[in-house]
Parts: C-alpha cells; sequence; structure tokens
C-alpha cells in the first residue's frame, strides 16, 4: 500500500470519517503496514483491498461501542501481529477484512478468490468467536475461556483476538465510561492474559496484566510506577555495578555472552507484596540478571553450569530459591537455571542462566512459564500446549504456516449451553435437552416436556451441541419415566429421576395399603402380616412395593385379594396330616414309570400330585432338581444348586423325594439374570431389544441402578428351558458394554 495507492478516493473518504488526529496515524499505518509485510503479501493483496475501500460504503463508518473507527483499530491490530507474533499475510489480510465481511461488503466467496481459502476460515473463526460476545454471558466464567478456545477452531484466530485485546486496552486509557473500562479490564485480567501466557506471549501477558491493574486499581498502579521511577537511577547503577565484576570474571572463561538487567512488571510486584505481605525494597526478585551464552548444543547445560558455579563463588546463593529447569525441563519445554544470590549491600538479586536457543524460545512464545508461576493448570490445556510447542519448533518453513490446521479441540469431551439470557453451563458431550433442564434445577428436569433449541422445538431426548442457546418448556402434569434413564447421561439427571421414581412409587404404594386396610376394616377382618405376605407371594409380587403400587392403579382388583386371603386362612385353619416322604403316594406321568421308588414327574396332565416349583431357586425345565414334601403337604421343588439346598437336605432327609422333568412342559418359568456393564448410552435398550427378538424368551421386569459409571440390573424373564436360558446369557453378554451376565439364585 505504497503512496500509489493512496488515490483522491480514499483521501476524500477519510476527510469524511476520520477525525483531524486520525489521518495522519492512518497514513502511518499504512506504510508501516506495508513495510511489516513486504516479504510475505502477495502481489495485489492491498490493491484488491484498497478496490473494495473505495467503492461506494466500504470504509466503515461505524464505530465500536468505545467510540473507536473500526478501520484504524483493525489497521492498529494488524500491525500488533506482525510487531509481537509474526508477518503473517493471511492473518493481517483477515484482520483488515473482518468488519468488511460481517458488514455485507464482500462475500466469503469473493474472499476466497481474491486473496485464498485459508483467509475465509479465518474469518469464520473469528466471526463465530464473536458471536459469543452476543450472549452477554460472563467472562469471568472458566466455561467461557473453554468455549472461547472450543469455537476458535484455528490457533491463530486466538493469537488475532489477543492481540486485538492488546491493542484495545492501550487505547481505552482515559476513556470516559470508566465502566466499560474496567469491565474491559476484568475482562483482559481474567481471560486473555492467561490465554497470552499459555501461549507463551510473556510480553503481551505483561502489558495486559499492568494496564488491567492501573485501569481497575489506578492508585496502587501510580504508587508502585512512581516509586519504581524515584528509584530507577539507583536501581540501575546497582544492576551495572552487579553485573561490572560478573561480566569480567566470564570474559577471562572465553564463553561468548550477553548480560541483561530488568525489573519484575508492575502487576508481577504488586502480587508478590500481596504474598508477601511486604512493601517493594523486600521483594526477592525485583532485579533480576539474565545471562545469555552462545554455544554449540552439545555444551549447553555444561556450560550453564559452569556459570552458575561462578556465580556462586562470587555470591552468596540462597539454596531455596535455586531452580534447575536444565536437567529436568519444564512440561511446556522452558530450559534455564535460576539462582537469587546475596549482591551488595544486603539487596537480593535473581540470576537467570540460559543459552540462545532457550531464551528464544522462552521470548517468542514457544514456553508460557505456566507452572512456574504456581498458576493451577489443567493436564489437558497442557498437552495440547506441549503439541503446540512440538508442532512450532518442528517447523522448517516458519510456525505460522504450520499451525494453520492445527486444530484447538482440546475440549472435545464438553459442550457448553447459554440460557436465553446468556447464563453459560457446562455439561458432558452427548448431553441432551432434558441434562440441561436438570442441570439447571431439578424442578425444571422434572417437569420439562421439551423445549427450544436455538428458536427450534426440540424433544427431550435432543443431543446438544456447544454454543446452543436452550429454552426449557414444562409442564405441571410432567412426571420423570423410567425410559428417561435409557438417554440421560449426567449423573445429576439420573440421580434425580431415580430419586423422584422411587418417591412416586412410595407415595402410590401407601395409597394401595391405605385402600386394601380400608376394605379388610369394611369387612370386619383383622388382617395378619404373615398371611398378607404369603398371598403377595402367591400372587406373584417381588416386593410389598410393587403389590401395593399394582392396587393404586387398579391394576390389581382388591376383592381378588381378599377372597385369596380368605381362601388361605381357611386352608391353614384347617388340620393338616403329617406324612413322611415315604408315606407319600405319587402319581406318576402317564407314559412314564417309576424306577428305583417314587419319583416326582413335572410336566403337563399330572393329577393328584401337589406340588410348587420353588421360589427361592426358581427351577427351570432341565435343571437337575429334587422335591421336599413341606408340612402343608405340597411338594416343593427346589434345584439341587438351590442356596437352602444344604440347609434341608441336612435338617429333612426324610422329607426329600426323587424328582425329574417330563419329556414337554409347554409353558415359561420365570428366572431372574443379573447383568453387570459400562453404564454406557443405550446399553439398557440393545439388551431389551436382543430378548424382545427371541421367540421363546419374554421380559416380565426389569431393574437398573447405575454408579460411579458402572450399571448392573435384574431382569426377570420367562423361558421354557435352560437350554434357552443358556442361549440368551450367551447374546446378552456379546452387547458392548455388558460385563458379566449371571443367573441369580
Amino acid at each position: 500500500m505504497n503512496s500509489y495507492l493512496l488515490p483522491r478516493e480514499i483521501l476524500c473518504v477519510m476527510e469524511k470519517i476520520f477525525k483531524s488526529e486520525e489521518k495522519a496515524e492512518f497514513l502511518r499505518l499504512i506504510r508501516e503496514l506495508v513495510r511489516a509485510t513486504r516479504s510475505v503479501a502477495y502481489d495485489g493483496d492491498y490493491n484488491a483491498l484498497k478496490t473494495i475501500l473505495t467503492t461506494d460504503g466500504g470504509f466503515s463508518q461505524r464505530r465500536d461501542k468505545y467510540g473507536f473507527n473500526r478501520l484504524l483499530h483493525n489497521m492498529r491490530t494488524a500491525y500488533l501481529v506482525c510487531e509481537k507474533i509474526s508477518p503473517d499475510r493471511n492473518m493481517v489480510m483477515a484482520i483488515l477484512l473482518n468488519d468488511l465481511c460481517s458488514d455485507g461488503k464482500i462475500s466469503a466467496d469473493e474472499i476466497s478468490k481474491t486473496w485464498g481459502d485459508d483467509i475465509v476460515k479465518l474469518l469464520r473463526g473469528l466471526q463465530k468467536v464473536s458471536t459469543l460476545y452476543s450472549h452477554q454471558a460472563s467472562v469471568q466464567s472458566d466455561n467461557f475461556r473453554k468455549l472461547l478456545l472450543t469455537f476458535a477452531e484455528d490457533i491463530r484466530v486466538i493469537l488475532i483476538m489477543i492481540v486485538d485485546r492488546l491493542n484495545l486496552m492501550r487505547a481505552i486509557n482515559h476513556h470516559p465510561n470508566e465502566s466499560l473500562v474496567r469491565d474491559t479490564a476484568l475482562e483482559s485480567s481474567y481471560l486473555y492474559a492467561p490465554l497470552a501466557h499459555r501461549l507463551g506471549l510473556y510480553a503481551i501477558k505483561s502489558e495486559l496484566e499492568d494496564m488491567s491493574l492501573k485501569y481497575t486499581n489506578r492508585q496502587v498502579y501510580t504508587d508502585i510506577a512512581r516509586e519504581l521511577n524515584e528509584t530507577k537511577a539507583t536501581r540501575d547503577a546497582y544492576i551495572a555495578a552487579f553485573i561490572a565484576p560478573v561480566k569480567a570474571k566470564l570474559e577471562e572463561t572465553g564463553v561468548k555472552f550477553d548480560i541483561k538487567g530488568r525489573t519484575k512488571s508492575i502487576y508481577s510486584i504488586w502480587n508478590k507484596i500481596l504474598k508477601q505481605h511486604n512493601d517493594l525494597s523486600h521483594i526477592y526478585d525485583l532485579f533480576a540478571i539474565r545471562i545469555i551464552l552462545d554455544v554449540p548444543p552439545e555444551k549447553e547445560k555444561s556450560e550453564c553450569w559452569n556459570v552458575y558455579s561462578i556465580i556462586g563463588d562470587m555470591y552468596t546463593p540462597n539454596p531455596r530459591r535455586m531452580k534447575d529447569w536444565l536437567t529436568i525441563p519444564k512440561s511446556n519445554g522452558y530450559e534455564s537455571l535460576h539462582t537469587t544470590v546475596l549482591g551488595p549491600e544486603g539487596k537480593w538479586v535473581e540470576v537467570q542462566i540460559r543459552t540462545r536457543r532457550m531464551d528464544e524460545i522462552a521470548e517468542k512464545g514457544l514456553a508460557a512459564h505456566w507452572k512456574y508461576k504456581g498458576i493451577k493448570s489443567e493436564g489437558d490445556l497442557d498437552t495440547w500446549m506441549a503439541n503446540v510447542r512440538d508442532i512450532l519448533e518442528a517447523g522448517q518453513s516458519g510456525p505460522m504456516e504450520l499451525i494453520k490446521n492445527f486444530k484447538m479441540d482440546m475440549y472435545n469431551k464438553e459442550v457448553f449451553i447459554f440460557t436465553p439470557k446468556g447464563d453459560l453451563f457446562k455439561l458432558p458431550l452427548g448431553a441432551t435437552l432434558l441434562d440441561f433442564a436438570f442441570n439447571i434445577h431439578s424442578k425444571l428436569g422434572c417437569t420439562c416436556v421439551g423445549g427450544k433449541v436455538n428458536g427450534h422445538n426440540r424433544k427431550i431426548n435432543y443431543r446438544l451441541e456447544s454454543g446452543d442457546t436452550v429454552e426449557i418448556m414444562t409442564s405441571p402434569t410432567q412426571q420423570p419415566k423410567l425410559d428417561w434413564l435409557n438417554f440421560v447421561v449426567t449423573s445429576k439427571a439420573r440421580s434425580k429421576i431415580r430419586q423422584t421414581i422411587n418417591e412416586q412409587n412410595s407415595r402410590s404404594s401407601e395409597l394401595g395399603r391405605e385402600l386394601l386396610q380400608r376394605r379388610f376394616k369394611n369387612r370386619k377382618m383383622d388382617v395378619e402380616e404373615s398371611k398378607l405376605m404369603k398371598v403377595i407371594k402367591k400372587l406373584g409380587f417381588k416386593t410389598v412395593t410393587d403389590f401395593y403400587n399394582e392396587i393404586s392403579s387398579e391394576n390389581l382388583n382388591v376383592n381378588d385379594v381378599i377372597a385369596e386371603y380368605e381362601n388361605l386362612e381357611q386352608r391353614l385353619d384347617a388340620p393338616v396330616e403329617t406324612r413322611s416322604a415315604e408315606e407319600f403316594t405319587l402319581q406318576t406321568h402317564d407314559d412314564e414309570t417309576a424306577t428305583d421308588g417314587d419319583v416326582v414327574i413335572i410336566g403337563e396332565n399330572i393329577k393328584g400330585i401337589n406340588y410348587k416349583l420353588s421360589r427361592c431357586c426358581n427351577p427351570i425345565y432341565g435343571d437337575r432338581v429334587f422335591g421336599f414334601v413341606s408340612a402343608e403337604g405340597v411338594i416343593k421343588i427346589h434345584r439341587d444348586d438351590c442356596p437352602n439346598a444344604h440347609h434341608i437336605k441336612a435338617r429333612y432327609p426324610d422329607r426329600l423325594i426323587a424328582t425329574r422333568w417330563s419329556g414337554k412342559i409347554g409353558h415359561q418359568f420365570a428366572t431372574t439374570l443379573h447383568v453387570v456393564g459400562h453404564d454406557d448410552l443405550g446399553i439398557v435398550t440393545n439388551i431389551t431389544s436382543i430378548i424382545n427378538k427371541e421367540k421363546d424368551v419374554t421380559l416380565r421386569n426389569i431393574s437398573i441402578e447405575a454408579t460411579d459409571g458402572l450399571f448392573q440390573g435384574f431382569l426377570t424373564i420367562g423361558v421354557n428351558t435352560t437350554e434357552s436360558l443358556n442361549n440368551i446369557i450367551k447374546k446378552i453378554k456379546t452387547v458392548k458394554g455388558v460385563k458379566d451376565v449371571q443367573r441369580s439364585k
């Protein structure tokens, strides 16, 4: 964008949209930007941009919320990218085209045709991230930072945003809107400075922190800055006096080196004052000296230790302040030797010893001193940063070229969801609209009937994506359902659904109990709990709660229960003839003959034998079984491996009777399976689907419970034979996530 790029059209437009003090800066930025990108810009890049700018309305006349001209602001950002990071052609052009694209002055297709698809990709990322602010979510939320990183699919988008924030922070000093300035400063301190730090942009990070302190606590900033200025001459003289003998000693060794002296940033000094409860004069490493050695790679460690030894001989070191990141570099790649020594006048001075290579890595952003500064880090992000460092260090054609296709997917196991008011929530990947409702409030989840996602109606099992704006719809008649457990993924939702269903069952059970007791009372009957338990078992209920729930829901007639209770009383009140197994007369199946004594034949059309299949072990056709003559004269059939078998055989050997199955049964037997597996999405649906596909197997009841990522359940099924049972067990074991299936005893 040389002088020939400033035709009359641009000069005329400048008169309309620039303030007088802005014109000179605009012209200066054009020259500096062209100069900075001379080695990377393509022929015609700026001419094509000029054509758009000189088109009617090409210059954006709108100013941002701070009152700044957007074109001028973008030009400052583009130049800072070149200065602070790298003269990257695509990043610069994306910054200059961003507002033009968002304002509709140029389409993505036109940009792709003129400047290339990579710039379109960057613009898409910038505009995607900018939508975050439209939600008005609090940036002082860790979820906001994670969502920003998720939306910024290209690391260069984050780099642009950090530099853009640096540009903004420099511009808002003495801005009349103090509230806006304070919010911007807090946002920079919480969000952008840590991001810059993790990316190793230490200079940007320090400047953002200093300006944040200045705008939020100007008095503290001014006091520290004044004290530093007042002591600058003394401090510089002290550092020069400290360096002189060190420099002379090192020159005697013949090694090539540079020595730098520095003072900590104002923000860092303020943090030290707060942590150490000291004043400025007692900060340990207020003075810092950096010794940078020019040595070949094979001599790096030995020369650094040699210099460390020389410093230790000259000044007394503080052993507690020694940091060795040569032997074991930090996880972010940082390498250096740090020692704090007692210099002249009893003042502590920090000395950092490193090679040119180490210093270049640390200064150019490949080593973010995250753990070094004691800030809590996240393992996933540290790993991701290590990958960024590896990619950058391996670059042959420039680091910016290599990271163009680097995906920022460190938070790909989470989704971040907005409410219509802009509040932000984090949920696990795969979370549904119902999970989101429970995450906001349990009552909202229990009454949820659906919702609107980005303005579109969705069902409760709709799976959410990062950035969705969700509005929950409820109904006072809605209640949690057991099948909700098949698709929710958060532990809070699962726990609350189970709790609510159990409470519903408890209330229903109590209602059923009151109804039954009232009917007994109307008939002037006293209820014996033990007899009622026998009736409940005879009716096939596994729990008392299930029994009363069926009465409450009117699936079980109360009169039938009372009739069964009366029949039981009559049988129990009748005299019982006690007989031993030897005296018991048996009738066998017509086509079977008893061998080796009397044998109970279990099957169809058997008359005269009063037998029951024991509920303690639920024998199935094909099991090895034995008969036991109960006190009521009923033969109870048990499996040989029944939990009670050993006790029965040992205590009542005279009441045992041999038993075998007939050739054909013709009906199903109930048995229970115990299933254990991972609490994976859809696993219950897969298991029930297999059971339903079997012709000779029916599912009668299911009870599932999940804890810490594992689930265990009990399935009551009906089968004809043990062969059918073994077959269905094998098939359930093939379901992904199932760890074990056993028949319950």
